[in-house]
C-alpha cells in the first residue's frame, strides 16, 4: 500500500522562502539540511523546499500545471488572517468558495472549505 509521504517544492532559495513558508502560512520548521533543503510541516503533512526552479510562470491558477489545495473550515477568517500578513489571496471566478494565491517563486496554491466544495 502506498501513501504519500511528503512533497518537494522547488523554490530558487529554500531558507529565503523559510519566512514566507513560516510566517505567512504558519508552517512548522522541522529542519534544515546542508544549508539548502528546508524541511517544514502543516499539520501531518510534511513539504521540502529544494533548490530549482518552479514548474512554470503562469500568470493565473488556471493555466498552472500544479497546485497545492488547503483546506480550512473557516475560509473568510482564514484568508482575512492571510491578507493581514501581506499575502494577494484572490477570489477564483465562477468557483464560490475558492481562493488563489502563490508563494514568491510563482508555486500556486488554493484555499478552500472542504465541507462547501
Amino acid at each position: 500500500m502506498m501513501q504519500i509521504g511528503h512533497l518537494e517544492l522547488f523554490v530558487d532559495d529554500p531558507l529565503a522562502s523559510l519566512s514566507f513558508y513560516r510566517d505567512v502560512l504558519g508552517f512548522e520548521l522541522v529542519a534544515v539540511q546542508e544549508e539548502s533543503f528546508v524541511w517544514l510541516r502543516l499539520g501531518l503533512q510534511e513539504i521540502l523546499l529544494r533548490p530549482g526552479r518552479p514548474l512554470s510562470d503562469v500568470a493565473n491558477y488556471e493555466d498552472s500545471r500544479l497546485a497545492i489545495v488547503f483546506y480550512t473550515t473557516d475560509l473568510p477568517g482564514t484568508v482575512a488572517a492571510l491578507r493581514q500578513r501581506g499575502l494577494v489571496v484572490e477570489w477564483m471566478p465562477n468557483e464560490e468558495s475558492c481562493y488563489t494565491f502563490t508563494d514568491p517563486d510563482g508555486n500556486w496554491f488554493q484555499l478552500v472549505d472542504p465541507t462547501e466544495h
